[in-house]
């Protein structure tokens, strides 16, 4: 039953098909997305069909009585946009977590990706200090790559390291399903760095509701799409951890009783997912937006829904892994691939980068097979049992998360390396590079 309205609310009293997530109802005149409150909840419209409306309260629809009242407001989520975000943390629904009142434009989340012919092909340089992604898998402003990482690994670390290290103008933080202490240790390396002014944080923890989850990422994008778009600006976007995200879109999806797909995500997973990632962009004023985002799986398991459709959408993926030689994790250079860093190395970095790259992980790999040869019983070479020795240091060295030094001092190192265990006839670089840069 429809009541009387006032400022634009329309309020009903009259709820079926009630779920642990969801409501139902009659209603006429409502937008997709649309917020509402349900006895005295948050919630947003998920479904309309004809005149019946599905809401997902937020908060969950444990003692919401049938002649509940539902009052729609009128408006999908907004953030309010302005120069006031900066330095400033807020909760899913981009509210100041620390109190205080935010000035900005309001506007609405979840908008379309950047027009095409608005685009340009990205070709800047995204320096991390981590030798594992500069040197092998060098990032791309306007580049979407996820961390593949299993839950125990460090990866929140990894992330606060790229974001202090990163030569962007703004990091914008999406925390989904954080717990308190991921929430503050981010906060506490940021503050302690003197970074706070470039950072940018929305938060959803582990004491939130799960289904607030699905609002981050948006809210996140959003303040991107501002600082790039209107200011011009380099925005880094490091979303942890899209599985949750996923996860929450599969607890609406089940409680509406939609049919899952694989691995019990809904079957909209794909277009869920490409939504978000399409928002990164090079605009050709400079102004960019680069998504970094942690894709945790289980027991390693790449071919899980999740991780699966996000390798179809993003170009390529950083792959954490504990090396059990050196027993720190490493950015692994066998199952990581940036697709675009041909469009920076060697061009927006030294001349021998490329060369260098491919060298150090062939003899890696032949590392690996020695490695097989010894497990097997079999005899080494020479030859074996220094590739073993280079990759015990290259991993020490450079692909170990906590090596945080400049692009050129990857490259010297690696030819320290080179220099101590090969010749330069079995590196296989250019001559011109050899006489150049391989030291006496």
């Amino acid at each position: 039953m429809e009541k009387d309205t006032k400022a634009f609310q329309r309020i009903y009293t009259k709820l079926f098909q009630l779920t642990k997530a969801t409501v139902s109802l009659q209603a006429s005149g409502i937008g997709n997305e649309e917020l509402a409150i349900v006895d005295g909840r948050l919630a947003q419209v998920v479904k309309i069909m004809g005149d019946i409306v599905t809401l997902q309260v937020f908060a969950g629809t444990e003692g919401i009585a049938n002649d509940a009242e539902v009052i729609f407001t009128g408006k999908a989520p907004t953030l309010k946009v302005g120069e006031d975000l900066a330095g400033r943390f807020f909760n899913a629904y981009g509210e100041p977590i620390d109190g205080g009142e935010i000035m900005g434009e309001e506007r609405e989340i979840g908008g379309p990706s950047v027009n095409p012919v608005r685009r340009k092909q990205p070709s800047e340089f995204i320096a991390t200090g981590i030798a594992g992604i500069d040197l092998n898998n060098a990032l791309v402003t306007g580049q979407k790559i996820p961390f593949f990482a299993d839950p125990d690994q460090p990866y929140n670390q990894v992330m606060a390291n790229v974001a202090l290290r990163a030569e962007a103008d703004k990091i914008i933080l999406g925390g989904i399903g954080l717990t308190n202490d991921d929430y503050l240790y981010f906060k506490r390396v940021f503050d302690d760095a003197g970074a706070l002014d470039r950072i940018v944080g929305f938060i959803n923890t582990t004491e939130n509701p799960p289904v607030e989850r699905l609002l981050v990422p948006d809210m996140a994008l959003s303040a991107a799409e501002y600082y790039a778009s209107e200011k011009g600006q380099k925005v880094l976007v490091l979303l942890t951890d899209l599985t949750l995200y996923a996860d929450a879109l599969s607890i609406v999806s089940n409680r509406m009783d939609q049919i899952p797909s694989k691995d019990s995500m809904p079957g909209s997973l794909y277009s869920d997912l490409a939504r978000l990632y399409e928002k990164a962009v090079q605009f050709p004023d400079g102004g960019s937006i680069t998504i970094i985002a942690v894709t945790t799986l289980s027991s390693g398991d790449i071919t899980h829904a999740i991780p699966d459709n996000t390798g179809y959408i993003t170009e390529g993926q950083l792959f954490l892994r504990k090396d059990s030689d050196i027993g720190k994790v490493i950015v692994d250079p066998f199952r990581s691939l940036s697709r675009l860093k041909q469009l920076v190395i060697g061009k927006r970095t030294r001349e021998d980068h490329p060369q260098v790259m491919n060298a150090a992980v062939r003899l890696y790999a032949d590392a690996a097979n020695a490695k097989t040869k010894l497990e097997n019983g079999f005899d080494l070479t020479d030859y074996d049992e220094r590739t073993l020795d280079f990759a015990k240091a290259y991993s020490e060295k450079l692909l170990a998360i906590d090596v945080n030094i400049e692009v050129d001092a990857m490259l010297e190192t690696a030819y320290d390396l080179f220099g101590k265990h090969f010749t330069p006839v079995e590196v296989g670089l250019k001559k011109e590079f050899v006489e150049k840069y391989w030291k006496k």
